[in-house]
């Protein structure tokens, strides 16, 4: 295989990978915490679209004499802010259903993801008469000095590259140090498995668990414009099923940040495939369908699935409300 075409899938699985590694970290939260949040579709699409339509109205984008004229990575670390927040937002009302009210969780987030495209589309409509919403990508980092330079690993690595994609990495350091190195990821963990022993010792089992689905619903936001951004120059109220595909993730990476890391890889390496079938010479020359080849990131996961979750090791309280006067 040519080494360009390396480079190029490498970096196409990169911009597949990092969205799904932060959002499965973000459900890892979550559900480290005893809250099932199957809502991050829903909150990847409002953290998206608020991300996008920041950088709309800031950036000159249609040459109609629109308010502002940003542009940068600057602009880019705004709109991931303004993600993350919104994510946390309309994370509230699912860990107020979840935590508060004892709903059941999998309705909870249900009605976010259904809330989520609507609402989106709305104001899109609102704004522009239709539901795309466009920005200018001037985010694409050509070259990292000086690592960009280095054989082999400056093209793979840091040629044709976002900050998202260090970011990504970043977020998955932290979240393990977060979690297996901090009082708070000890108090976290043990309100997923064993709530009734963490109360006993003085510890909030209601403030954590909506610690963790709103770092859950940040990093869910954060991840919905991480997906846009290198794939897209617009926005129209979907990120392709992305926060289901986490959740795959999540449960093949044993709610671990490291084991995620590497699912989250296999997983971007079969989007990749799907997409960039053509540039692959021994894929080219097959005579497959192209909607075969879609198809494959969602078969690879319904295989593995089917493979691990036998052995699946979720935290034990996960997805069961808890009550405080029960004990």
């Amino acid at each position: 295989m040519d080494f360009s075409v390396l480079v190029f899938l490498a970096q196409q699985m990169m911009f597949f990978s990092i969205p799904l590694l932060i959002v499965a970290l973000g459900g890892m939260f979550s559900e480290r915490g005893g809250v099932v949040n199957i809502a991050l579709e829903g909150i990847m699409i409002l953290g998206a679209f608020m991300g996008v339509l920041f950088m709309y109205l800031t950036q000159n984008v249609e040459g109609d004499g629109a308010p502002g004229a940003l542009s940068g990575q600057w602009l880019l670390v705004i709109a991931l802010l303004i993600a993350a927040v919104c994510g946390v937002i309309i994370s509230l009302p699912h860990a107020y259903a979840a935590v508060q009210m004892k709903a059941n969780q999998v309705i909870s987030g249900t009605a976010i993801n259904m809330f989520a495209p609507a609402f989106a589309v709305y104001i899109a409509r609102m704004i522009r008469s239709v539901q795309q919403i466009p920005f200018n990508n001037t985010f694409r980092i050509k070259s990292v000095p000086l690592l960009g330079n280095i054989p082999i690993i400056g093209p793979l690595l840091f040629q044709e590259t976002y900050i998202t994609t260090y970011l990504g990495i970043l977020i998955m350091v932290v979240s393990w140090i977060v979690l297996q190195k901090t009082p708070f990821g000890l108090r976290l963990r043990a309100c997923g498995e064993h709530p009734q022993a963490a109360d006993s010792v003085g510890i909030d089992v209601y403030k954590m668990r909506y610690a963790g689905v709103m770092i859950s619903g940040a990093l869910a936001g954060v991840g919905g414009l991480v997906f846009v951004i290198p794939t897209a120059t617009t926005f129209d109220a979907t990120v392709a099923g992305y926060g289901f595909l986490a959740l795959a993730v999540l449960i093949f990476g044993q709610w671990k940040p490291g084991r995620i890391l590497l699912a989250a890889f296999f997983f971007g390496l079969m989007k990749t495939i799907s997409v960039a079938y053509s540039s692959i010479t021994f894929l080219s020359g097959l005579a497959i369908p192209s909607a075969i080849y879609k198809m494959i990131p969602y078969i690879a996961t319904l295989v593995v699935l089917g493979f691990t979750s036998r052995r699946s090791m979720a935290p034990k309280a996960s997805g069961i409300p808890y009550d405080k006067g029960s004990r």
